[in-house]
């Protein structure tokens, strides 16, 4: 049966996932765009936690951990976005709806095997200004706007060891297109007929790799002890960016090309930073688990796509993430609630961008609810997940953030492989 359905959803993802506009924020000018979550909708529910241990759900966030499931498990998730921007003086809405991930995670013996696809970043904003030139005192239209994003295919690895511990690797390839364009025109002026309009095109491709650990101990045959590690090394994203200068005429919204011209640019490399991540977390197996997760991360060797920003510079990040699980009666034949996992959590995240000399954070509260699929086996389940944020400020003429999430996402587990022993 998951066969059947792993065929439909990807049919059904493959028309829409690259065909969406996933992102609505301005800090995604900068850099290669947002960073998006490496997870499923389980771990978002517990403040991004990877630290879990999980035998019927997939964890994405740690290739360590692929050994561990008993069933073999397809995932898929997607998140529902709106976001309310504020400077000092105005606000605005924005909302979006995108695909999270595609995933399959295989059990053999001593073996676990996944592969995927989910965004890496996104790139999407809108910005409209008027700014006075003080060399001519003439006022200018600027309008800004960005697009696209890189994405991610995975195919990894876990062996176990023993029991106990286990390690895994995941090869990883990058591919993806940024669009930005700026247009500029002379605002209530009859001295200038035509406006200008530059759009860059970039073009990223990489290959890269990420390590994990995974170990869980039971304690006094009740209690449960997991320790994780997670370790990216830097990468480089081989770029190429084609540039278009054109003078336009705008009329009604639409823009007429009146001349432009083609360029070239050299050395459109970008970097990927390294993360090292590590957790714990103690709980009663099917029952609760609490645990915590700090991730470091070389944003420091971030840059931006141009040359000609230069009031953002990147830092090392960290991230700090606090959550669980909690499950009333796991194997209730009565109460379909007592057989709900609820989970919740807490992140805090120093993105290492600095613009104008203000930190940008980032904060958020979850909250989320694993519901059983009646009738399945290996406990598939339908996941709902709420979450409430900050990033930025208002603060040097920045913009602040402030966003609520509702994610969802299927689990479906089955056991492949198996030969029947009736016809």
């Amino acid at each position: 049966m998951i066969k059947q359905i792993i065929a439909g959803f990807c049919l059904l993802l493959s028309t829409i996932a690259f065909s969406q506009e996933n992102n609505a924020s301005p800090y995604s000018f900068y850099g290669i765009g947002d960073m998006k979550f490496k997870g499923t909708a389980e771990n978002r529910s517990m403040g991004g936690l990877g630290a879990i241990p999980d035998s019927i759900h997939a964890n994405l966030q740690n290739p360590g951990t692929y050994g561990s499931l008993k069933w073999t498990t397809f995932t898929v998730g997607a998140t529902s976005s709106r976001t309310t921007l504020e400077t000092a003086t105005e606000s605005a809405d924005a909302s979006r709806t995108n695909i999270d991930y595609v995933a399959v995670v295989l059990p053999f013996k001593k073996i676990g095997v996944a592969f995927g696809l989910m965004p890496y970043t996104a790139v999407g904003y809108r910005i409209k200004d008027s700014v006075q030139s003080t060399e001519d005192g003439l006022y200018r239209q600027r309008k800004f706007d960005g697009s696209g994003g890189l994405n991610r295919v995975f195919a990894g690895a876990a062996y176990n060891i023993t029991d106990n511990f286990s390690v895994g690797a995941e090869f990883n390839y990058y591919f993806g297109k940024i669009e930005t364009q700026s247009t500029v025109n002379l605002a209530n002026s009859a001295e200038a007929q035509y406006g200008t309009r530059e759009t860059n095109t970039s073009d990223y491709k990489a290959i890269a790799v990420n390590f994990g650990a995974y170990y869980h101990k039971l304690i006094n045959k009740k209690y449960t002890w997991t320790a994780t590690a997670t370790y990216t090394p830097e990468a480089t994203l081989d770029g190429s960016t084609q540039r278009v200068i054109a003078t336009i005429a705008e009329s009604n919204g639409n823009q007429t090309v009146i001349d432009d011209r083609v360029f070239d640019l050299n050395s459109t490399d970008m970097k990927m930073p390294s993360k090292l991540a590590v957790g714990t977390g103690f709980g009663q197996v099917r029952k609760w688990f609490a645990g915590v997760e700090y991730t470091h991360t070389g944003n420091d060797v971030l840059s931006n796509r141009f040359d000609n920003i230069t009031n953002v510079t990147f830092d090392k990040g960290m991230r700090v993430a606090v959550g669980g699980y909690y499950i009333p009666k796991y194997y209730s034949f009565t109460s379909y609630l007592s057989r709900v996992t609820y989970r919740a959590g807490f992140r805090y995240e120093k993105t290492g961008m600095v613009i104008n000399d203000q930190d940008i954070n980032d904060y958020a509260v979850s909250l989320g609810f694993g519901l059983p699929i009646s009738g399945s086996i290996g406990g598939s389940n339908l996941n709902l997940g709420l979450e409430y944020g900050k990033r930025g400020t208002t603060s040097a003429g920045l913009i602040k953030e402030q966003y609520f999430n509702v994610f969802l996402s299927l689990s479906l587990n089955d056991k492949w492989f198996v030969k029947r022993k009736y016809e």
